[in-house]
């Protein structure tokens, strides 16, 4: 496993004086594919192209009216071809032919699904589509249905110095991380058998997480400010982001709001642990979850008021080269099955989603690719239309077809849960042939700076065997590149 020493440095918070952007209606612009089984880099390189021009056609359509007016001759004829070519499926046709068919809808099978830690179970009749007795899938429909879904938007307020006011074309992997955390905070808040209630009002809670996530700086957990809490680690609008950089950048913000506010006020309402080296902080091993590490970010989240507190990991992977090592897929199939589970940030090269189920060899998982416009919902609003952040589309693709670097999630509510998950951890790693994705150890056998560790420096540790892979290794390869894409 590759690394690369990250940039150092603490990033500052954004400031949070601007006013709330007024609530958008829904407007689907466009909806790109989900993944394929493509692996090659000309179809990456093709995709992107395509990207690159819709997002100029998004630029244009959001311009100031002064800029608009100067550029109305040469801009009139570009948009309505790309306008048609949207219209009649052109576009999608094309992304087909480059990326290959998405697929959708849950197959003919009867093997049981899992969905972040939950058994559905499906029965002969139900695969066969007899609606007498569709219990299970109904329940896992449900249950699909009520995952918070983070897209691409557009018509946001400028980001930072920028003028990006949307980020189709390279959001896709904080919005999939986003959509990991706000599973974490779902979970935390309302419990795991929570589904989306039929009819308003709704659950103060789930208004409240939702308003966390809106597109502004005024919200926490908006692309504004993880961007901005992810400078050191090379987040910036409009570029692309890697699994490992991506969860470093989630405990960076954390760490941001935990300086602004008082314990009882924190926005992420539990500690961040980002599992990455091996025991003897050498490269190569697999990453181990270090128990008084983990204790440590409890007792510095509470500010030593407490031993324990609810802990998110994030663990991010490098499984492989071009591909997915096929030892990984079972223990990879089994992380689904702890009642821990937050799923999966990954997806096909150049397409980030957020995996959150599986059912025999088939990941399926939630597409940020749909375009829609920004919708900022007040944290008190118990009558917002949330439909944007829900889908009852379902995707899948092969497991073993997944871009190799990712990142998985898990959520621990106390210390049971967390000796639970790692009670089943261990036993993976035993389990897994040769091959864990990650161990469990008491403490690091040799010492260690938990200053690093815990990130209270604010900088990025010296230490380059964290598992990033380099955006041009000795070998010529650009892993990290499979990102930039969608």
């Amino acid at each position: 496993m590759k690394g690369f020493r990250e940039k150092a440095g603490a990033s500052k918070c954004f400031s949070k004086s601007t006013p709330d952007t007024p609530n958008r209606s829904l407007a689907s612009v466009g909806s790109e594919p989900g993944s394929s089984e493509s692996k090659s880099s000309k179809g990456s390189l093709l995709s992107s192209l395509f990207n690159s021009a819709f997002s100029v056609f998004e630029t244009y359509s959001e311009s100031s009216a002064s800029e608009k007016k100067a550029v109305h001759n040469k801009s009139n004829g570009w948009t309505a071809a790309v306008k048609r070519l949207v219209t009649a499926g052109s576009m999608r046709r094309i992304h087909e032919r480059v990326l290959g068919p998405s697929r959708t809808g849950i197959s003919s099978s009867t093997s049981d699904i899992w969905l972040l830690g939950v058994c559905h179970k499906i029965a002969q009749d139900e695969a066969l589509g007899d609606a007498a007795g569709n219990n299970g899938l109904a329940e896992f429909n449900q249950d699909f249905s009520s995952r918070i879904l983070i897209s691409y938007r557009k018509g946001f307020d400028p980001i930072g110095d920028s003028k990006i006011t949307s980020d189709v074309g390279w959001g896709c992997m904080l919005r999939s991380s986003q959509m990991l955390v706000a599973q974490a905070l779902l979970f935390h808040r309302l419990g795991r058998p929570w589904r989306k209630p039929l009819q308003k009002p709704f659950d103060r809670e789930y208004v409240e997480i939702l308003h966390l996530f809106g597109d502004s700086e005024t919200s926490p957990f908006s692309i504004h400010n993880l961007l901005q809490a992810g400078k050191a680690y090379g987040l910036a609008a409009g570029s692309w982001v890697g699994p490992y950089a991506m969860c470093r950048s989630w405990e960076a913000l954390a760490r941001c709001q935990r300086a602004e506010t008082g314990l009882g006020c924190q926005s992420l309402p539990m500690a961040i642990y980002v599992v990455s080296g091996d025991e003897d902080g050498e490269r190569g091993g697999a990453p181990v979850v270090c128990i008084d590490d983990a204790s440590r970010h409890c007792s510095v989240f509470s500010k030593g008021q407490a031993d324990w507190t609810p802990i998110l990991l994030l663990v991010p992977l490098v499984l492989g080269l071009e591909k997915v090592n096929p030892r990984y897929i079972p223990t990879l199939r089994l992380t689904f099955t702890f009642p821990q589970s937050l799923g999966i940030v990954g997806g096909k090269p150049g397409a980030s989603t957020y995996i959150v189920g599986v059912q025999e060899e088939s990941a399926i998982y939630l597409d940020p690719h749909d375009v829609q416009l920004v919708i900022n919902i007040g944290k008190d609003d118990l009558e917002a239309d949330t439909s944007t952040y829900h889908s009852d589309v379902i995707r899948h693709i092969h497991l073993d077809s997944i871009d190799p670097s990712l990142a998985i999630g898990f959520y621990c509510r106390d210390k049971d849960d967390f000796d639970d998950f790692c009670a089943r951890a261990s036993k993976l790693a035993e389990e897994s042939n040769g091959a864990p994705l990650f161990t469990v150890t008491q403490t690091h056998k040799k010492p260690v700076n938990h200053s690093d560790v815990l990130g209270e420096t604010g900088g990025v540790p010296e230490d380059d065997s964290l598992g990033v892979m380099s955006m041009n290794d000795a070998v010529g390869n650009a892993h990290e590149d499979d990102w930039q894409l969608l």
